[in-house]
């Protein structure tokens, strides 16, 4: 193995106080520690045609000139974290032969590789990035990057910046950096969205229940923390058609289920969680390469009438999550804490949803003839354990994952509240829901018995995943 410098010369340097997406970030880093290699972004570009690797390395080059956020260091200061941006520097870029292996699979290899180091924010520039050789010509990129200085919408817009650059386009300028919109937020208009969204999460934080779920832990696993994943082309083809069905997204479908099933297991007609919201609705920070992402809060009361209704009503509840996920992280912790010392402690929110396409849609999912029977898709699902994560805080986080041909669903889970069994029986729990809805309607009360699921710490117990 060995490497090259690939040295960058931008348009601007300067220090900025850190966007609201930055400062969650920030927070969430301190807050996880040693672990915080969780929010690290591994990321795969393909080396579109035959290119030489000085080809390749210019693109890399001109991808970290062009956006600023690549090569940002950030720091603690007495007057608060900074983001300082580096007008000139260096990217050491390993390069790697793929033997006889596939590239593409070498590639995700080394991305989820690079991904297990923590940065080192104020020193590290918030990249890793190895090339992937076979009989040596540049076959892909491997990457990790620092949820700092990026989100997946932004990496979505790197990946069609690098086919563009592969081509030998020209791109337009990247107008709209961090350091802007950091001083677009200190204004009164932003300013007033930060309290109209704190006013909404306080009004939901005085009355939500103090914890995820009602019974105490049980005795944990080892490792406590584990993350089971499912692939499922059932599901996203059932999410597909009941979302054109319901004139609603596939996020929300999805949404609408994950949050049935954390209400059957927890024992509640209501579901309380916190929803990963990308914030791009300004159109300055659609094309900005940055972290923009924040947390809505979503609560759903469940109704008493069908899965329909519910993903409707999941909808309109998101919306609204999503209208109030604008706000400054340092004033939202402050109001946390206020409710903490009035309600004896701070609610516990360790429920998230993660939606991390670029998209709504799965543009590599098969072609089926309308009204063709999905459920012998279901053959092809798996589960597994996909990873342990020793210091992640989290009671219950869904994700669902990028791959165009098929739905990445997974739920990382605290081992001593949801048993390892229970985690694998709600993922399947969300493919059976809706292969289900694609031919009747599911009436709510019937939930538990379709999904062959019961509330845990209640004495019963989550029955085996099963199928149909």
């Amino acid at each position: 193995m060995t490497t090259r410098a690939v040295a960058f010369e931008g348009m601007r340097d300067g220090v900025a106080t850190l966007t609201w997406g930055q400062r969650l970030m920030w927070r969430a880093v301190h807050l996880m520690g040693d672990s915080q290699s969780f929010l690290n972004c591994p990321w795969v570009l393909p080396v579109y045609g035959r290119r030489g690797l000085p080809v390749v390395l210019d693109a890399l080059r001109t991808l970290i000139e062009r956006h600023e956020s690549l090569r940002t260091t950030f720091t603690a200061t007495a007057d608060g974290p900074v983001q300082q941006v580096n007008r000139v520097g260096e990217l050491t870029v390993e390069l790697v032969d793929a033997g006889e292996d596939r590239a593409l699979t070498v590639a995700e290899r080394l991305a989820a590789t690079l991904s297990e180091t923590v940065f080192e924010h104020g020193t590290d520039l918030p990249l890793r990035c190895a090339v992937v050789l076979k009989n040596d010509r540049p076959m892909a990129l491997a990457f990790t990057f620092s949820h700092l200085a990026v989100d997946y919408q932004a990496l979505s817009l790197l990946s069609a910046e690098w086919r563009s650059l592969l081509r030998g386009e020209d791109l337009p300028p990247a107008d709209w950096q961090p350091m802007d919109q950091a001083e677009l937020e200190l204004e009164p208009s932003f300013q007033a969205r930060s309290r109209r969204s704190i006013r909404y999460w306080r009004s939901v934080l005085e009355d939500v229940p103090l914890d995820v779920f009602d019974h105490p832990p049980g005795t944990p696993e080892t490792p406590r923390f584990i993350e089971v994943g499912m692939t499922s082309v059932a599901a996203a083809v059932a999410a597909e058609r009941l979302a054109e069905r319901w004139a609603i997204s596939t996020t929300s479908i999805l949404l609408a289920a994950c949050a049935t099933v954390l209400a059957t297991v927890s024992g509640r007609p209501r579901a309380v969680m916190q929803l990963v919201h990308s914030n791009r609705r300004d159109p300055r920070t659609r094309a900005m390469v940055g972290t923009v992402g924040q947390d809505g809060l979503f609560v759903l009361d469940l109704p008493d009438t069908d899965f329909a209704a519910t993903c409707q009503e999941a909808h309109r509840s998101a919306l609204t999550a999503y209208r109030n996920a604008h706000y400054d992280p340092f004033a939202m912790t402050a109001m946390r804490e206020e409710i903490g010392r009035l309600r004896g402690r701070e609610p516990d929110l360790d429920a998230f949803l993660n939606d991390r396409r670029g998209g709504t849609t799965w543009p590599g999912l098969p072609k089926l003839l309308s009204g063709e029977d999905v459920a012998p898709l279901a053959a092809r699902t798996r589960t597994h354990v996909k990873n342990a994560w020793p210091g992640v805080r989290f009671k219950a986080f869904f994700t669902i994952g990028t791959a165009p041909d098929t739905a990445e669903l997974s739920l990382i889970i605290d081992t001593a509240y949801l048993p390892r069994p229970t985690a694998e029986a709600m993922l399947l729990a969300v493919e059976r829901l809706l292969l289900r809805s694609l031919t009747e309607d599911v009436p709510m009360a019937a939930v538990p018995e379709i999904c062959a699921l019961s509330p845990v710490g209640s004495g019963a117990v989550s029955r085996g995943p099963g199928r149909g």
